[in-house]
């Protein structure tokens, strides 16, 4: 063979190396709809320090030792309630005339108390044992046996909550409280009697879904007598989200496949829907289990659907109309993310609700990649407009009660932000937003501090634990590991949105002594190496990064769309 001839011969074995070489495949990105109308840059812009306002806040409102005015926040219950033990009570807010140790120590609700308990988990707080007390194993008091309904609610006593309404009757209520003592026992694990609990809530969801068989169609569910309820509370089918959550954590948690076929059935209730019901705050966890079911289960549920649901809100004339995420600028603020009425008085978005949607939409991500961008840039304006709850986060003109935020010592929010007073305050005519609370609503009589909410500001940890700042203002590292629960072992991973229309380059801090690689989950390429302490990557102009920290040196390899690095999965296609 010539000289010539060995030439082409190595040209086309080279050519054909190349050709077997796998194709990069660059996830490409889905907007949500709403997404698409909200700022890349928010302005006026300032990014709270969640973290600390979460520790914070743990340490003001577990304080029996508090005194003044509507002080301590926290109270014993001894009234034993399902449980033969002490249990605690927080006010759902400031001076709730409803509640504490002289009113009805029975009265107070899981939702602030479990989400307490799971933000001081994500913010590092041992709960467990904190001033002497186990706090987690005194919410189990929540677990309904004495009603028959043997899943956790929103009271001890669900008959002394007609004090404020009725919850125990308003299905949402009855579920949240379940995903969050999921949430909890992640947080917490091996605390006395929890999987017997969480066992007994996952049984009682797959009956529950196993009566619905599809049609969730109620304003409640009855989990003693087994049946679906209507009353004057419109139909609430995301419930099926919560029932799903629970299911697939359940599966995660005791290898039951029976719960992975009823999450499996109830996300395809939710899917089945022809038009949005968005009622309270579930639905968005409907969109995570069923990314997770897509990439872990290979099933095919119309993730971007559920996401459009939950942002665009509740169209139906039977369901509550109007709830869903506001994109809009009320007066001189960016109120773009918040989550809650779209249309009441032009709109009224909850800090808890804003809150709770990352819990479920940042680590989605990881499961279904093409909306890691979408989900950067809500978060980077949800968590920008979230501050604008807290009194000393807005100006005096701007909020209900300016000569009473002392009390809240900046870690107690307004519960809600409306674009007008509701309350026809004179001073406060023409201005828009208002920071206020919905306390006055409840009780005739209630005090106007009730406007401060300990249930709303309960769940700042879900922000502490997910959000960091960078070297470049507005860019964001949101942790989408934190929230994740009931996953398989994972290595750190982290997303990134820069809004700029030029690209950013963006420090990355390792504290591990272990050098790392940083392997960007969307491009499927490294971008950095060999790591330790510090380095450095670049993110494109108005693009996300998916970064994943992986071993120096470590290879990643795919099989039918799944990347895995030493047995563990890196990435979904």
């Amino acid at each position: 063979m010539n000289m010539k001839s060995i030439k082409i011969t190595v040209l086309v074995l080279l050519v054909a190396l190349a050709g077997c070489r796998p194709e990069v495949k660059k996830v490409s990105q889905v907007a949500i709809s709403k997404v698409k109308d909200m700022p890349s840059q928010p302005r006026p812009y300032k990014q709270l320090k969640w973290r600390e306002k979460a520790i914070n806040f743990d340490q003001y409102v577990f304080d029996s030792n508090q005194r003044g005015e509507f002080m301590p926040l926290i109270w014993l219950d001894s009234s034993n309630r399902n449980v033969d033990q002490t249990t605690f009570g927080l006010y759902t807010v400031i001076g709730d005339v409803r509640q504490g140790y002289q009113a009805h120590p029975d009265f107070h609700e899981s939702l602030t108390s479990l989400g307490a308990l799971m933000s001081a988990g994500l913010s590092g707080i041992d709960k467990t044992n904190q001033n002497g007390f186990n706090f987690v194993k005194m919410s189990q008091n929540y677990f309904n046996s004495d009603t028959g309904w043997n899943i956790m609610m929103n009271n001890t006593n669900p008959d002394v909550a007609m004090l404020g309404g009725g919850y125990g009757r308003d299905w949402w209520y009855d579920v949240y409280p379940n995903v969050l003592y999921y949430a909890v026992s992640h947080l917490f694990p091996g605390v006395e009697g929890a999987e017997e609990i969480q066992r007994s809530i996952a049984e009682q969801f797959f009956k529950a879904d196993s009566v619905l068989n599809g049609n969730y169609e109620y304003s409640y569910f009855d989990y003693a007598a087994m049946r679906g309820v209507n009353n004057h509370i419109p139909p609430q089918e995301d419930a099926a989200a919560g029932h799903a959550y629970v299911l697939l954590s359940a599966y995660q948690q005791f290898g039951d496949e029976k719960y992975l076929e009823g999450a499996k059935s109830a996300i395809s209730a939710l899917a089945n829907q022809t038009e949005s019901r968005f009622y309270e705050v579930l639905l968005p966890f409907g969109a995570y289990v069923a990314a997770r079911l897509n990439a872990e289960h290979g099933t095919q549920y119309d993730v971007l659907q559920l996401l459009n649901w939950s942002f665009d809100g509740c169209k139906a004339e039977k369901g509550r109309t109007g709830w869903g995420v506001i994109a809009d600028q009320w007066g001189p603020y960016d109120v773009h993310g918040l989550q809650g009425s779209i249309i009441d008085g032009g709109g009224y978005a909850f800090l808890m609700n804003t809150h709770s949607m990352a819990w479920p939409l940042v680590p989605m991500v990881r499961y279904q990649p093409q909306y890691a961008r979408t989900i950067g840039k809500w978060m980077l304006n949800a968590s920008n407009s979230a501050r604008l709850f807290y009194p000393y986060e807005i100006d005096d003109k701007h909020q209900w009660l300016p000569k009473k935020k002392g009390l809240t010592k900046n870690v107690i929010a307004y519960e809600g932000l409306r674009k007008v007073d509701a309350y026809g305050k004179e001073e406060l005519a023409g201005v828009e937003p208002v920071a206020l609370g919905d306390g006055p609503n409840w009780v005739p009589g209630q005090p106007e501090e009730s406007m401060f909410s300990l249930y709303s500001s309960a769940y700042a940890g879900i922000y502490g634990a997910i959000i960091n700042e960078t070297n470049v203002d507005q860019v964001l590292r949101l942790n989408c590991l934190a929230t994740d629960f009931y996953r398989a072992d994972a290595y750190p991973t982290y997303l990134y949105y820069n809004p700029y229309p030029q690209a950013q380059e963006i420090n990355f801090e390792w504290d591990n002594e272990e050098p790392v690689d940083l392997y960007d989950a969307l491009t499927h390429t490294k971008v950095a190496a060999g790591i330790s302490g510090y380095g450095k990557f670049t993110i494109a102009p108005d693009e996300s990064a998916l970064i994943v920290v992986l071993p120096q040196g470590a290879e990643v390899t795919e099989q039918d769309g799944i990347y895995r690095c030493n047995g563990k999965i890196v990435a979904y296609q």
